[in-house]
């Protein structure tokens, strides 16, 4: 994401061609979140994982060492779809492993998913620093990290996929169909969540230099802090969860993040503007975690972990809804109104999440640490 304007030079990709290649990548990541929910009913969530890791590496390798226009559009369609199955199949496993711990565990995992992106985006600007050609930035990167995808997912854990009622019986119920609407209030608060993010993704930089007249060094900011500040309540998170319960969590990160866009949409100066999309860190960084664990867990309690698998990869699709979404929506409420009044609008629809708060509760008892009992902890 950082690297687009030098990946755009390279192949001479213009300007009113770009959206159409930005578009196309959350596209087809969908199509690929799709097509492992078929897949994850043959084939085990960590063999997809395993197998998706090292291609998403390739395929970034080969937007940075291809020679053409066409061939860098096959390249970035590739990186798609194996994007998607990757975040399919690591949310699965990631659900299924709280299910199978009996407490929340999810925004830890979230958070080294933080982390990596800070490392990633620190790379980029050296690359970008000492003018590094994209086949030598990624070059090194992938040699590292394609042998250690494929030794680390040796241990990549799946839980049975039969319960503990066992025989054919368990593994009927694992795939039974999943009604999309029950997931709907669900995937509606993952989109939202996703426009917030894409917002302050897209339009942190500009919104400080144009509107705020920090500078341009300034600028670029709010997106560092919005990323670190991300990673610090994801690091913590769990324990609030294991202490408070999911639904707490989640209205607190709601509220917390609805104000960090009025502190935006209100700010009198840059480092007013700065806090904003701190306080926006902190308050979305909690909800997107908890919406895959809710959707997991509803579905696990009612059709099995084969129905928990459907659920994530279905959810996972409006990761890229919202990522879609959020850019232009901004974009164009800014040059229609106002950049400060276009804040307001993911505001608006991050409160949503307030109404569905309570489909982040479980509802079965609870025990000591806050988090429901499994009903089986089978894993193999």
């Amino acid at each position: 994401m950082t690297r687009i304007p030098a990946i755009q030079d390279r192949y001479g990709i213009s300007d009113a061609l770009l959206p159409a290649f930005l578009a196309a990548v959350p596209v087809l990541a969908g199509v690929g979140s799709v097509g492992t929910e078929q897949l994850v009913k043959r084939v085990r969530p960590s063999r997809v994982l395993r197998c998706a890791q090292p291609v998403v590496c390739l395929a970034l390798l080969a937007v940075g060492a291809v020679g053409s226009m066409a061939q860098v559009a096959v390249a970035l369609a590739v990186f798609g779809l194996s994007v998607g199955a990757l975040d399919a199949s690591m949310n699965m496993l990631g659900v299924s492993l709280q299910w199978a711990y009996g407490r929340s565990i999810m925004l830890g995992f979230h958070a080294a998913y933080s982390l990596g992106g800070i490392v990633g985006a620190s790379l980029a600007w050296a690359g970008a620093h000492w003018q590094l050609s994209l086949a030598l930035l990624y070059g090194p990167v992938v040699a590292v990290l394609v042998p250690l995808a494929l030794i680390v997912g040796r241990w990549f854990v799946d839980r049975e996929r039969q319960d503990a009622a066992g025989g054919e019986e368990g593994a009927a119920a694992a795939v039974a169909p999943l009604a999309m609407r029950l997931l709907l209030p669900l995937c509606l608060v993952m989109a939202f969540a996703y426009i917030g993010d894409s917002t302050v993704s897209n339009w942190s930089a500009k919104y400080l230099q144009d509107v705020l007249g920090s500078s341009e060094q300034l600028a670029t900011v709010p997106y560092n802090v919005y990323m670190v500040t991300t990673l610090l309540g994801r690091a913590v998170g769990d324990l609030g969860v294991r202490r408070f319960g999911a639904v707490a969590v989640v209205r607190t990160g709601t509220v917390v993040a609805a104000g960090g866009f009025a502190v935006v949409a209100a700010a009198p100066g840059a480092w007013a503007g700065m806090a904003g999309f701190t306080l926006l860190g902190l308050g979305l960084c909690v909800i997107v975690p908890q919406t895959f664990a809710a959707a997991g867990r509803y579905a696990f309690e009612r059709h099995g972990p084969g129905a928990s698998d459907m659920a994530v990869a279905r959810l996972n699709i409006f990761n890229y809804v919202g990522f879609l979404i959020g850019s232009p929506l901004v974009g164009a409420l800014g040059d229609a109104w106002s950049y400060r009044g276009a804040m307001l609008v993911p505001m608006v629809l991050v409160l949503v999440t307030l109404v569905y708060a309570r489909s982040f509760g479980a509802p079965e008892a609870r025990y000591g640490d806050g988090y429901e009992r499994p009903r089986t902890a089978d894993v193999g």
